[in-house]
């Protein structure tokens, strides 16, 4: 086909605002999907991408990480998947002559959607220091200026190598033995900025980091609580889950400041009553909570929970296996019998009565799941707060059974993968034990640096060279500023990338930008043979994911590629810096071979036994899981550990908001598909800030209005958004949102979640400013 120009971006002024939607899906779904694939890829491309997408003999989607079920339609793929498989299916191309035309510092100033728009890289680019422009290399000349780089160091803890959730289970394996047989534990990843929270929490509490629900779970429950999160836009493919739930008799509670079109009304765009019908109402009860107030909800439904057992001795709680399967029930009934209710209200935002109402809900569900996504993990007492979700769950026996049990959304497809496969700043002792006999060097035993901690590094001069494999590290931190700060200081960044972003234009003296192939892409091995890789959805199944498309650039490598022939060239006579010379790590089979990296992987990581013949029959394997399959709790105490966390009431100063960024529904992660967002009422623009009417009004800002958000922390300067659109929401009083990466630049570096260090998003104190009226665009509708 004819490649379609990059849209450009229209500019804030072009901003049109109308009232938000209260369903979601239906023919508008798919209408905006094959227009994103037409502009992207064409007609019989986008025809013969999307029927592969989530197949058993097909690819899986690079966009979230929600599994497929056993029986699949034709069509098993949701509107922002389509949307993300255009973008790497697109014909659009940025080649060296792009780069030619557009300077470090042209691109610096463009938006996260003109840089997206742009379309695949297809070539090895290299930024030699002193200059402002990338010009093309070779891979063998990239690779040596890696190795050179390296080598340099006084120590390998001078680098920190970042992961991306996209990455393949076999690229992560590769890419963190490479990390650790030169010497460093220094493996930030996006897990670090989003689900660190519930891994902390749940390891603490069942022994497992992961979610202990599989989707034959959604469909017995009777209750599921979504709470902190909007499946409309994030993972659309749930709504058909909770849809299913439904039919089969289950109760579902949203739990969310923003009221989501898609837990409000799903129209199922695959079934008639979706396309000419209603829809399914999916949340019977919307709790409208104030931020940060989750804590304090499942305290309260706790403590319900215990009166009612008071009532009624022996007809509430599950007796048996808070005796046979917990430890420290007494020390924590004891202290929620001491639940101020005044606090629960503050920190909540709701009634009693509505309380109680949840609490008889919970009462009359034979078992009950616990869904939860970023709502809950990006505060500073994220981690307190799913506690609380496990000790609520543990009261009446609802983790270990059918039908019930703990269930965190990861956002990014194989993003648990990439934390099964070892890509952790902190790996447990056992798992370098194993790479030890695998491989025979020993490997680094000190903690690494996490995200956060690996910016605070650089801005610092302790981390001299960046490397990361995917993602957009600039657009997905907090503080922007001084992420931005953080990378220029650097000697080298390196990103190893499908299409051009922020961390592009942001970089060190010198910088390479390595392109690979995508997942809708066939990768071919040196005997000319089609390869798989694997990945692990947010349920703990590991399957094969096949692309089929011919590579957007002949010069593309596959990411286990990259990782191989970097290791080749790093681990040479005189690797230096701690690095093994002369290794015996067999990284010259391991590029040719998937299959000898997947045997690899099945002698060093628990329930990978037997991986290549498993991963081969039609929808993979599930992972074992301790809590969920055996009733067995591998904590400190060998059982799932009830816990004692001090409630935490967010207290916003007078005249200040409480602020959390969230993405708009034209948008997966940072990468920005486009301007609107539909369900909200937005559209061709990104600058805006969502509040209460009154409180805008209290401020004596108009619904319209043009405003600077600025944040403020007691411990450091305040930061400022320049230039939002003020727009009237139904949001608590008290609360505010934003989108993000625009917002990032207010989360302050050091506001943090306590144990898990994960930037707090979600609670950032803010004032605003006023700038003035403008007036409306074009189509927008008068203030509501």
């Amino acid at each position: 086909m004819a490649r379609k120009a990059p849209r450009e971006d229209p500019g804030e002024d072009a901003l049109e605002v109308s009232a938000p939607k209260d369903w979601a899906a239906g023919i508008p779904a798919v209408t905006h999907a094959l227009r994103m694939g037409y502009d992207q890829m064409g007609v019989r491309r986008t025809a013969l991408t999307l029927l592969k997408v989530n197949q058993k003999d097909g690819f899986d989607c690079p966009g979230c990480a929600w599994p497929e079920g056993d029986h699949r339609s034709v069509a098993e793929f949701c509107e922002n998947g389509a949307k993300a498989v255009a973008e790497e299916a697109t014909v659009r191309r940025v080649t060296p002559a792009f780069f030619a035309a557009h300077p470090v510092g042209d691109l610096a100033g463009r938006s996260d959607y003109w840089l997206g728009q742009q379309g695949r890289l297809t070539e090895p680019m290299y930024k030699p220091a002193g200059s402002e422009t990338y010009v093309p290399v070779t891979w063998e000349t990239a690779f040596t200026v890696v190795s050179r780089e390296l080598r340099a160091l006084r120590s390998p803890d001078e680098a920190a190598f970042y992961t991306s959730g996209r990455t393949s289970n076999e690229a992560a394996y590769l890419y963190q033995l490479l990390v650790r047989q030169f010497g460093t534990n220094n493996l930030p990843d996006c897990s670090n900025m989003c689900h660190e929270s519930s891994g902390s929490a749940l390891t603490e509490t069942i022994g497992v980091g992961k979610g202990s629900v599989h989707l034959d779970d959604l469909y017995r429950a009777g209750l599921i609580f979504v709470v902190g999160q909007n499946p409309g836009t994030n993972h659309p493919r749930m709504l058909s889950a909770l849809e299913k739930a439904k039919r089969r008799g289950a109760r579902v509670i949203a739990v969310n400041p923003l009221p989501e079109a898609g837990l409000l009304r799903f129209k199922n765009p695959q079934n008639a009553r979706g396309v000419a019908g209603g829809g399914t109402s999916l949340a019977d009860r919307f709790l409208q909570i104030r931020l940060g107030g989750d804590q304090a909800l499942f305290q309260a439904l706790s403590r319900l929970l215990l009166d009612a057992e008071d009532a009624a001795p022996g007809t509430v709680l599950d007796r048996d296996f808070i005796a046979a399967h917990t430890h420290g029930f007494e020390a924590y009934a004891g202290r929620l019998r001491e639940l101020d209710w005044d606090d629960v209200a503050e920190a909540t935002g709701l009634t009693r009565d509505v309380i109680e109402a949840t609490a008889r809900d919970v009462l009359a569900a034979p078992s009950v799941v616990v869904c939860w996504a970023m709502g809950l993990t990006q505060h500073k007492h994220s981690v307190p707060t799913i506690r609380e979700v496990v000790n609520f769950l543990l009261l009446r026996g609802n983790i270990g059974r059918p039908g019930a049990g703990v269930c965190p959304v990861r956002g990014h497809s194989n993003v648990q993968g990439d934390r099964t496969m070892g890509i952790y700043e902190k790996p447990a002792p056992e798992f370098l034990d194993a790479l030890r006999r695998e491989f025979g060097f020993d490997p680094p035993r000190h903690h690494g640096f996490d995200a956060v901690e690996t910016i605070r590094a650089m801005d610092a001069g302790k981390v001299k060279v960046f490397f990361a494999m995917g993602g957009n590290f600039v657009s997905a931190s907090p503080d922007t500023a001084v992420t931005e700060r953080a990378l220029r200081n650097c000697r080298l960044t390196v990103q190893v990338s499908t299409k051009l972003n922020r961390s592009h234009a942001v970089c060190g003296r010198e910088a390479l930008i390595l392109p690979v192939l995508g997942r809708t892409e066939r990768d071919r091995g040196p005997d000319g043979a089609d390869r798989f890789v694997t990945v692990e959805d947010s349920m703990g199944v590991v399957h094969a994911s096949r692309g089929g498309l011919p590579p957007a650039s002949p010069h593309l490598l596959s990411e286990p590629d990259v990782v191989c022939r970097l290791a080749r060239s790093l681990f040479g006579p005189g690797g230096g810096a701690g690095a093994v010379a002369d290794s015996d790590v067999p990284w010259a089979v391991f590029g040719a071979d998937y299959d000898a990296v997947r045997d690899s992987i099945a002698r060093v990581v628990p329930g990978f036994a037997d991986f290549n013949a498993r991963v081969r029959r039609p929808g993979g394997f599930v992972l074992p899981h301790a809590p969920r399959d055996e009733r067995r709790f591998p904590t400190r105490t060998g059982k799932a550990n009830f816990t004692v966390n001090p409630l935490e009431v967010p207290r916003v100063p007078p005249g200040r908001l409480l602020l959390q960024t969230l993405r708009s529904h034209d948008q997966y992660n940072t990468t920005i598909y486009g301007l609107d967002d539909r369900y909200r009422g937005i559209r061709r623009g990104r600058r805006v800030v969502f509040v209460h009417p009154d409180d805008l009004a209290e401020r004596g800002i108009t619904d319209g209005g043009l405003v600077d958000l600025v944040s403020e922390w007691p411990d450091g300067p305040e930061r400022r958004a320049e230039a939002f659109r003020a727009v009237a929401y139904d949001t608590p009083r008290g609360c505010c949102a934003a989108y993000f990466p625009e917002a990032n630049v207010l989360v302050p570096l050091d506001s943090v979640a306590d144990t898990s260090n994960t930037p707090t998003s979600k609670s950032i104190v803010v004032r605003l400013e006023h700038r003035g009226s403008p007036s409306r665009g074009p189509g927008e509708a008068q203030p509501r």
